[in-house]
């Protein structure tokens, strides 16, 4: 699809590339599943990630303020971010406990994969925020 091109085109300009993680549970739609889901997600972070719970009740960002908070998770020490795009029924009590941030990228409801491309973007940007790299203003 456009939207997966998209995405990957984006990650694939990370340094080291960002990748997706894909998470599925096989049960019906409801709590269930969305706590499946959640116990999945959490089992696929990388020791030493940050997670980032990407949900419309958390903080909208501004890019920069975007580029901020990961500048401070590596500051930090983090070593990478995880960032958990929920499903339909959004996410698991568990994984919000757990993130270390809760994000915002508007209040709107987005198809998944566009989604995916907004938020690689996004990332892409904040790298280059962080690095001084003019993409952020010329675009």
């Amino acid at each position: 699809s456009l939207e997966n091109a998209l995405t990957r085109s984006w990650l694939s300009r990370l340094k080291p590339a960002g990748q997706i993680i894909e998470i599925e549970s096989k049960l019906p739609a409801g709590p269930k599943r969305t706590e499946d889901e959640g116990q999945r997600l959490l089992r696929a972070i990388p020791v030493g990630a940050a997670l980032g719970v990407l949900d419309p009740h958390g903080k909208d960002h501004s890019s920069e303020e975007f580029a901020a908070l990961i500048g401070g998770w590596r500051e930090e020490g983090f070593g990478s971010a995880f960032f958990a795009i929920g499903g339909a029924d959004g996410h698991a009590d568990i994984l919000r406990q757990k993130g270390n941030h809760t994000i915002a990228l508007g209040r709107a409801t987005w198809p998944h994969m566009l989604f995916r491309a907004m938020l690689a973007e996004q990332l892409y940007r904040a790298n280059a925020i962080l690095a001084g790299h003019p993409y952020h203003r010329g675009n």
